[in-house]
């Protein structure tokens, strides 16, 4: 029997090499901030007293490449994930790094750039983060640099809890990870991996996280790909619990709607 490892929220696990610096230039962050408030207006990331012992959850995060790097991404013709091609994670970590926002910044309605931190390296593998910035990067950051690791292509992730996409997570036919791996941990990034390497994601860029309850990352091009995708879910996941809300006498649905 599968379990769910009920964990403390937000709680860094990864060797984590940190030094203080300076925040990010805030130019950087514009389609970032944008989402990241989406998200939260929506209840996506946030914190709340009844839910994971009051901490904060969800994280948001954008990859920083060179110049050349970032102008070959821009020149790729749009095509589906299926036709994406990964490459090591040796490969892609030589070639950025990422922004991300910074551990238990949940409950804040909106950041400023002192809120996000800049990881220069991820090595899932051996579970070791360097970083920088005014603020310690997501205990979840170990799983976005496993993200970025699977295509250079791939240039921004999220991470919300959904308790509605979470618990409809089947009917939705989502990617899942097994039920007994936590969250930031070289066990979750080697999961995501092989939900990679099946094509279980070539479909679309979303998966549930089994063993996090209620955790759900989306990943995209841009910002605006990786937050469509999450929007699109929670929208279908909204309409199924709706329609079983209205089956059950809990609702009436306006035949308007």
């Amino acid at each position: 029997m599968n379990t769910i490892v009920h964990e403390k929220e937000g709680v860094i696990k990864y060797r984590l090499d940190f030094t203080s610096a300076g925040a990010v230039d805030e130019s950087a962050l514009t389609a970032l901030q944008q989402w990241r408030l989406t998200l939260y207006q929506l209840g996506l990331i946030g914190q709340d007293p009844e839910r994971y012992g009051g901490l904060g959850y969800g994280n948001i995060s954008q990859a920083v490449s060179s110049t050349s790097t970032r102008q070959s991404i821009d020149d790729l013709p749009e095509r589906s994930w299926s036709e994406v091609d990964s490459i090591s994670a040796d490969a892609v970590q030589t070639a950025r790094g990422f922004i991300i926002s910074g551990t238990q910044t949940g409950e804040l309605s909106e950041l400023t750039p002192e809120h996000y931190a800049l990881v220069k390296l991820c090595d899932p593998i051996e579970n070791h983060i360097i970083a920088q910035g005014p603020i310690k990067p997501s205990s979840e950051a170990l799983t976005h640099g496993a993200i970025y690791a699977l295509s250079p292509e791939i240039q921004a992730v999220i991470h919300v809890h959904s308790p509605e996409i979470w618990s409809l997570r089947d009917r939705l036919l989502m990617p899942v990870t097994p039920m007994d791996i936590p969250y930031g941990t070289p066990g979750m990034a080697q999961a995501v991996q092989q939900l990679w390497q099946s094509g279980q994601l070539k479909s679309a860029p979303v998966l549930a996280m089994g063993g996090h309850e209620d955790g759900i990352i989306s990943f995209g091009r841009n910002m605006a790909e990786a937050g469509m995708a999450m929007l699109n879910v929670f929208q279908w996941a909204r309409a199924l619990q709706l329609a079983d809300d209205a089956e059950a006498g809990k609702v009436e649905l306006s035949h308007g709607f």
